[in-house]
């Protein structure tokens, strides 16, 4: 485990190293495939409910259940979530990104519950798959308190219970808490939750924390920056995206210059020690 590269450094040394090994572009795809295939695998495993025979079948019949649809019903809410977010954002928050507002839509919206379960089954992006390349930084350092900062829907929170770390979920909606409570007791795991509106991350009580794609969200994320380092211990790690593609035009994504917050790692002691620059772009900080 602890010389396996990780995904992004796997796939940077096949592509950069073709011409070395005289691979051709189809054996350099396929090769690809089969690395991506790999770490599809751990987390269909980690998040597949008994009886279901796909991620996609078993993320809508999960979600169905709970709100008390079909998972068909389910499945064609969620295929319309990604613009039906986007309208109920103009709804509730419109153009003040009043703090207030945000948490407002971030409980009532019902959209976003959808729009994060598709993401999850892998459909249409692949990206969730960092939270496996996560894991494996994480075994690699031997550490074993996990906090996922912004869970969403806390599937990396499950994603690291089944692999035996002591799992914390903390966001600012409380639906979507609500949503991980039930899917943590539907599957008889043990995990801690934090409602960001009500209270805080106790300090120093872990050694790797996630944020993915959460701080381009934040209307206060200097001060999460802060907070976030203050609930490293010692010699643990951040893990996360902190950047947006110029882009993007999502209206829930507020966050456009991370300067401010990199700056704010760095008063904090935080230190970064791994990128990912060859895939999605994460990065990894280190409290020294």
């Amino acid at each position: 485990m602890a010389d396996e590269k990780l995904l992004p450094e796997a796939l940077k040394d096949l592509w950069q190293n073709a011409d070395k090994r005289n691979f051709t572009s189809e054996e350099c795809d396929s090769e690809q495939e089969k690395l991506l295939d790999g770490y599809r695998q751990v987390w269909t495993r980690a998040l597949l409910l008994e009886g279901c025979n796909t991620l996609l079948e078993s993320l809508f019949s999960e979600l169905g259940e709970y709100l008390g649809w079909k998972p068909t019903e389910a499945e064609q809410l969620c295929e319309f979530s990604a613009k039906r977010v986007e309208e109920e954002w103009h709804e509730m928050v419109g153009t003040s990104n009043s703090a207030a507002l945000i948490e407002r839509f971030y409980d009532q919206s019902r959209a976003y519950l959808c729009d994060l379960t598709l993401w999850h089954t892998l459909r249409e992006d692949q990206a969730p798959l960092a939270y496996v390349t996560a894991l494996r930084f994480a075994q690699r350092q031997h550490c074993t308190r996990h906090l996922d900062f912004g869970a969403g829907i806390s599937s990396g929170s499950i994603l690291f219970r089944v692999h035996g770390f002591q799992v914390t979920s903390a966001d600012i909606s409380s639906s979507l808490q609500r949503y991980s409570q039930w899917r943590f007791a539907k599957r008889r795991m043990q995990g801690q939750f934090i409602d960001l509106k009500t209270s805080e991350i106790p300090r120093e009580s872990f050694d790797f924390i996630t944020a993915m794609d959460v701080f381009e969200h934040l209307s206060d994320a200097i001060g999460e920056a802060g907070r976030l380092a203050d609930a490293l211990v010692p010699g643990g790690f951040l893990y996360g995206r902190f950047a947006l593609d110029p882009h993007d035009e999502r209206p829930q994504h507020i966050l456009r210059d991370f300067q401010p917050v990199r700056a704010r790692f760095r008063d904090a002691g935080l230190v970064k020690v791994w990128e990912d620059d060859w895939l999605w772009g994460h990065e990894v900080f280190q409290r020294l």
